[in-house]
């Protein structure tokens, strides 16, 4: 039998009780330990992969050896073992197998055989000046047998530093079909996983055969060991593995050869699609190609091990690579015997973009025909969505915060509501798509025209707002643009049926695939690197989705803003009635939202003053909690509790009070420590609410009105897909104008730009050609 064991010197002639290595007791001390699965039938799903307990790591040639095929990729091979030697401190029991050996043993060879060259050409010519030198071919099992003890030497250096064990086991095909051989192969590997060490393992390419063609993967119990994928895929399936990670040079399984047009990258890759790949070539090193890689991933599956083959060589992604893949996140291509009954969200995409041209290319008319269909089903079918949503609130009770089920709280009043907005943007989006913004002369017979047009696919992810979903399916109607919806799962009822009512009203105009519900198990980081399908994200919900989504979004536009931290400030010469009555609407009509008041600012000089009294009064009446601020709190013999940050955006009946010593003061507070939402004064003074207006740099600045204002519908836009702080494209509450973008149109007769020069017939004229109101390209 080739199986040879190599132990790393470290380990003691006895292990104690524990079967671990002594140096990695205190790492198990702390890991979180995962109990071993029932074997048999793979995870269906990527978010499973958390779960397992045993994998194989397979590193393919490139993704081991150097550029130059001399040599192992040392840096590459170091962000491996660390995330491998991670998991295995966790409790998990990882096994590697590794390609390498041979480039290591032509590193090696070829600087004896150098060597020797140069000292028998010194001899023989006795100068110092050396003729050109030439490498003979090297052939590979002795390269293989001069590289494995150094490959290993190296794998063990590695794990050492993380107090990890490692042994080495080299093997041929015979090891897996001599039933005695098989047998001893698989006591060592589990012995090796008992006592905590890595088993590093091999084809032992110094004495294997050449392959014989087509011999392999003939069947679950036959499969001839001739590379690394078939090798690694035999191992998993023998050592009941739940996951196997093959890493190459290529991000995964392609429809076609990678870097072809229009090869696009499969997420998920099911028994059966063989026919409609086309594989390309295969790696500078190895012996395997993309086809025997997913020929060994779909014999492991069957087996009942997950596969996962991604890029390893990737400088972007190799130091995570794994830790990704274990994670759930979408990297390469994962096999599943478990079909979605639905579209895959890149399925969804394309179908809203192609339903969504067909949506654009609309008349206005129809297009408000739409919206206002949607209008009306929200009022006729009003019974099915409050029972949807009472189902989600049921649910809800013991899981979420209270702002949270506000939000997620649907009523007659709100659906009335909704249903009254959406009937006033179904008249705006007469004079929406194509509507000529600019028209110029550029020269005779040559004239330019600016038009609005739709932005594309548009990605809306919402947590707890199920009335989003008919406010921002009818902006994107009205503008024209395909729409992606993501909800949060607290609302999947509700969802359901306000998209299913959605597409009702888009089929009148047969666009219904114009609008897709996300309904995946898609993580929305990996939404968010759709960069070549959607065209702009826009975040509805709490501050951390929106930040987390403009982390994970690098190439995506996202519009929208994090934080709804919203000032109140009441002048000096403010009038007690008004003072009262903005703060308690600001603070009090709905807590949860985020133009409500969050720190209200009061002028020093009215502090211990009847105004003061009955703020404070009102705000107790209300059942509002007050946190006070450092200059407010050092005013107070027994004060609130102090607040924590003047940043905090509650969500609640609470509030933070601070005292500023003038407007400019609460100018500066709010650019401070605001997040250029909404920001409110209360005074009688104009002179001072004009500096207020025109100083204060948020998307929204009011004077003697509630900051709850803020709102596409008040604004009379109709509805809004949310209120953005940004400070390009749109700001403010975004309606139906930030949803488009523009295009430029040129027609002419044959003009060339030659025909300008210095030597050409023509002139340019630029001049500015009016454009009547309502005017349509």
């Amino acid at each position: 039998m080739f199986a040879r064991l190599a132990l790393c010197s470290r380990l003691p002639s006895r292990i104690s009780q524990s079967n671990v290595c002594p140096v990695s007791i205190r790492w198990f001390s702390q890991a979180k330990f995962l109990l071993p699965r029932p074997h048999g039938k793979s995870f269906a799903h990527r978010s499973e992969l958390k779960q397992a307990k045993r994998i194989v790591v397979k590193l393919g040639s490139a993704v081991v050896t150097r550029g130059d095929e001399c040599g192992l990729s040392l840096g590459r091979l170091a962000s491996i073992v660390e995330q491998v030697a991670v998991f295995q401190n966790q409790g998990r029991e990882m096994m590697i197998v590794t390609s390498g050996a041979v480039a290591f043993g032509k590193q090696r060879l070829r600087h004896e055989i150098l060597l020797s060259q140069s000292v028998r050409q010194a001899l023989h010519s006795g100068q110092n000046q050396l003729k050109d030198m030439s490498v003979p071919v090297l052939e590979a099992r002795a390269c293989a047998a001069a590289g494995q003890s150094g490959l290993m030497a190296l794998y063990e250096a590695m794990f050492t530093q993380y107090s990890i064990c490692t042994a080495q086991i080299l093997v041929t095909n015979l090891d897996f079909h001599d039933e005695q051989k098989r047998r001893n192969l698989n006591s060592t590997l589990h012995e090796l996983l008992r006592m905590n060490i890595v088993p590093i393992i091999n084809t032992n390419d110094a004495v294997v055969p050449p392959p014989v063609p087509n011999s392999d993967l003939q069947g679950v119990n036959v499969i001839s060991i001739k590379d690394n994928d078939s090798l690694s895929a035999r191992l998993a399936v023998e050592m009941k593995a739940d996951l196997l990670i093959a890493l190459s040079d290529v991000q995964g399984l392609y429809d076609s050869p990678p870097g072809t047009d229009d090869a696009k990258l499969i997420d998920i890759f099911y028994p059966g699609d063989q026919q409609s790949i086309t594989y390309g070539t295969k790696s500078r090193v190895g012996i395997g190609g993309m086809e025997a890689k997913v020929k060994a991933a779909l014999w492991a599956l069957q087996g009942g091990t997950s596969v996962v083959i991604a890029n390893g060589t990737d400088p972007k992604v190799t130091g995570h690579v794994i830790t990704d893949i274990v994670e759930g996140k979408k990297v390469g291509t994962f096999f599943s015997e478990v079909k979605p009954a639905g579209p895959t969200v890149e399925q969804q995409t394309e179908m809203a973009r192609h339903a969504g041209r067909a949506l654009a290319s609309l008349l206005p008319e129809q297009r408000g025909e739409i919206i206002c269909s949607l209008s009306e089903l929200l009022t006729e079918k009003k019974d099915e969505i409050l029972s949807a949503n009472r189902k989600d609130m049921e649910l809800a009770t013991d899981r979420l915060s209270q702002p949270l089920i506000n939000r997620l709280s649907l009523s007659t009043a709100k659906l009335n509501s909704l249903a009254i907005g959406l009937r006033q943007l179904a008249v705006s989006s007469m004079n929406s798509v194509g509507r000529v913004l600019r028209r110029t002369r550029v020269a005779n017979n040559l004239e330019l025209e600016q038009i609005t047009v739709p932005i594309g696919v548009l990605l809306v992810i919402f947590e707890s707002r199920p009335d989003c979903l008919p406010q921002v399916s009818a902006l994107a109607i009205a503008s024209g643009n395909a729409l992606l919806l993501k909800g949060g799962k607290e609302a999947s009822n509700t969802n359901k049926i306000l998209h299913h009512l959605t597409q009702e009203a888009l089929s009148i105009h047969g666009v219904a695939d114009a609008i897709q519900l996300v309904s995946t198990r898609e993580e929305v980081e990996d939404l968010c690197k759709l960069d070549k399908m959607i065209d702009l994200i826009i975040p509805r919900g709490s501050s951390e989705l929106v930040r987390d989504i403009q982390r994970a979004a690098k190439g995506i536009p996202v519009l929208g803003h994090s934080e709804g931290v919203c000032h109140v400030y009441v002048d000096s010469e403010a009038s007690i009635d008004k003072a009262i009555d903005v703060v308690k609407d600001s603070k009090c009509d709905y807590p949860a939202a985020c133009n409500a008041m969050e720190t209200l600012l009061i002028h020093r000089d009215l502090l211990r003053t009847p105004i003061f009294d009955q703020i404070i009064d009102m705000l107790r009446t209300e059942q509002v909690k007050i946190h006070a601020g450092p200059r407010f709190a050092s005013y107070l013999t027994f004060s609130p509790s102090e607040v924590k940050s003047l940043r905090t955006e509650y969500g609640d009946l609470e509030c933070c009070i601070e005292v500023v010593d003038s407007m400019q003061d609460a100018i500066d507070h709010i650019h401070k420590y605001g997040s250029s939402h909404t920001d409110v004064i209360v005074t009688e003074n104009e002179e001072t609410a004009e500096q207020f207006l025109q100083q204060v740099d948020s998307a929204c600045v009011f004077s003697n009105a509630s900051s709850r204002f803020a709102d596409g519908y008040r604004f009379g836009l109709g509805a809004e897909v949310g209120i953005s702080t940004a400070r390009i494209h749109a700001r403010g509450p975004v309606g139906l104008d930030g949803l488009l973008t523009t295009k430029w149109v040129l027609r002419g007769e044959g003009h060339t730009v030659a025909d300008f020069s210095e030597q050409g017939s023509m002139k340019y004229l630029h001049e500015n050609i009016p454009v009547p109101q309502g005017n349509f390209n």
